[in-house]
């Protein structure tokens, strides 16, 4: 009894065996079923039956808990949509007048290619076209600035004749009859591993084969070339320009030039003026635009369509006006209604998206960030990376790395072959750059739905004639042919808004395995604590276990040790 009452007294209290821990556990656990294993100690049999039953119910609780945690790292998302209705500032607007400037530095060049075309025309086809027609009335800018250009002169570059356009007869066994493709030749370095670029319409090949020339007059140029000294004012391109009703500014807009496009003009590209700010929808409160749409200077082979380049994209976005834009006929009134909606990407382990572009591998070319380039542009300026690394320069129609240069056939000849080649695989997502450029984790995508009709109308024609004639010096008669008109608005300021969430949150996990917790055994995070205290009297009883042997063998040892005789 006094032994009994010193054990009670005891401030750590230790068991005598491990059978008397586990009867101890048993009984005063909050864990459902395991007194059974105590109370029926007596019946074999239900003391087995109970201990597979409790066996088996941790093998379905871990193997629940297997399959959420398996689940929780996949990282699974799911989509929530919601409206809101609230003022929102209107999107950044690009327009083009379709009408490149023909420089002084390059335009005897642009006289000999249209020479060379016309020959290549007429023994293609058969057609005498006169070059003369495409230099009338032509504007020679010429460039003032020539010291950040470089020491150029135009016998510095020659037009190439190893390209000529042909006439290629296709045999294929599946072809019924013989057909046959245009196209002009490309090699390599050395003159070897040839092919044919070619297209079944003689008109892309012209146009391509065009281009391609093009480009290489124009690598004499830079593509942002600083035109603010120039006397082109919006006013010959702009006729009127309306925004919720007021007059625009000067400072709504910026200008620049596009070797292909031609004079652009970009309305609200920074976003930040609170003149832009839409309160209300509908098409009096847009913009309303009426532009020049003359034919009269434009490049024919480098550009087949009549009217303006318009583009709606972000503000501080640098237009990609090859791949994003439509085009507004002259003559037609068109009204374009604006629906906005809002995607928020999680990213990290939820998904492949970027904040600022930091985490991507293609260096910004841009003076501008991630979010507001938009993977395309990361795209296109990752195969501008290859094409200098691979090619040795750079596409003439996007951005250049540092210290590298436009493509030329007089410093590279083979270029040509080396960039249809890397395009292809591009186009053929042969190249890993989808995979490096990953979507903005905030994008606002634009949605966009048009009308168009005669404008100006047979009866008012005139009267808007002598209006436009009065106010901007307007003086065709053409009959309708060199005006457009162009209304851009919001349809609704209601917006669409798409996010990304967790389908399976730590809250979420956490509340699931309490449930299959409770499901299978009854019991709380408390009877959690109670099988981690039972772990560590077991750890604790055995290094006691092994302590007490350990000095049980030492005193054995030392007892049968013989003594030493003095």
């Amino acid at each position: 009894a006094r032994q009994e009452e010193e054990k009670k007294e005891g401030l750590i209290e230790f068991y005598d065996s491990f059978k008397d821990m586990f009867e101890f556990f048993c009984k005063n656990t909050t864990i459902h079923g395991t007194i059974r294993l105590v109370c029926s100690d007596s019946n074999k049999m239900k003391t087995a039956f109970w201990t597979l039953l409790l066996l088996a119910s941790f093998g379905m609780l871990y193997w629940q808990f297997a399959l959420m945690f398996s689940q929780y790292w996949a990282y699974p998302v799911v989509l929530t949509m919601s409206m809101h209705s609230e003022p929102k500032m209107f999107p950044a607007i690009t327009i083009c007048n379709l009408d490149p400037y023909r420089f002084e530095l390059v335009s005897e060049h642009l006289v000999q290619l249209d020479q060379m075309a016309e020959e290549s025309i007429a023994f293609l086809y058969g057609i005498n076209t006169s070059a003369s027609l495409f230099h009338m009335n032509e504007k020679n800018i010429q460039v003032k600035d020539t010291s950040s250009i470089g020491n150029l002169s135009r016998s510095s570059f020659k037009l190439s004749q190893n390209f000529s356009l042909l006439r290629i007869s296709d045999h294929s066994i599946r072809a019924v009859k013989t057909h046959s493709k245009v196209g002009f030749r490309l090699c390599n370095a050395t003159g070897g591993n040839c092919f044919y670029k070619t297209y079944s319409s003689g008109m892309d090949a012209i146009l391509e084969w065009y281009r391609f020339h093009y480009m290489n007059i124009m690598s004499q140029l830079p593509v942002i070339i600083n035109i603010s000294h120039h006397e082109e004012q919006i006013e010959d391109m702009v006729y009127s320009c309306q925004y919720d009703g007021e007059p625009c500014r000067p400072s709504d807009y910026i200008h620049f030039h596009h070797p292909v496009f031609g004079s652009c003009y970009t309305f609200n590209s920074k976003g930040t003026d609170a003149f832009w700010t839409a309160t209300k929808p509908g098409i009096p409160y847009g913009l309303s635009l009426i532009l020049r749409a003359e034919q009269k200077d434009h490049i024919p082979l480098l550009s087949t369509v009549a009217g303006v380049k318009v583009m709606i994209h972000n503000h501080n976005q640098t237009p990609f006006l090859e791949h994003e834009g439509f085009d507004i006929r002259p003559g037609i009134a068109t009204t374009i209604g604006i629906q906005q909606d809002e995607v928020n990407r999680l990213g990290g382990n939820y998904g492949k998206c970027t904040t600022n572009g930091n985490d991507v591998n293609v260096k910004l070319l841009y003076n501008n960030s991630y979010t507001l380039q938009l993977p395309l542009s990361y795209v296109l300026l990752c195969f501008q990376h290859i094409m200098v690394r691979k090619c040795g320069c750079g596409y003439y129609y996007y951005p250049l790395p540092p210290s590298a240069e436009y493509c030329n056939y007089n410093k590279h000849p083979a270029w040509g072959h080396c960039f249809y080649q890397l395009y292809n695989r591009l186009r053929n997502h042969h190249l890993n750059c989808f995979d490096q450029c990953p979507k903005p984790c905030r994008e606002s995508l634009y949605k966009v739905s048009a009308g168009t009709a005669k404008w100006p109308s047979v009866k008012s024609q005139d009267w808007i004639r002598q209006a436009l004639r009065h106010q901007n010096g307007y003086n065709s008669t053409s009959n309708r042919k060199d005006i457009a008109k162009v209304t851009i608005f919001y349809q609704q300021l209601n917006y669409q808004s798409v996010n990304e969430s967790p389908l399976l949150s730590d809250n979420l996990l956490l509340s699931s395995m309490g449930s299959q917790w409770s499901l299978w055994f009854g019991s709380s995070v408390l009877s959690v604590v109670e099988m981690f205290e039972l772990l560590i009297d077991t750890l604790v009883l055995s290094l006691l276990f092994c302590y007490q042997r350990f000095r049980s063998k030492k005193t054995l040892k030392v007892a049968h040790t013989p003594a030493v005789p003095t």
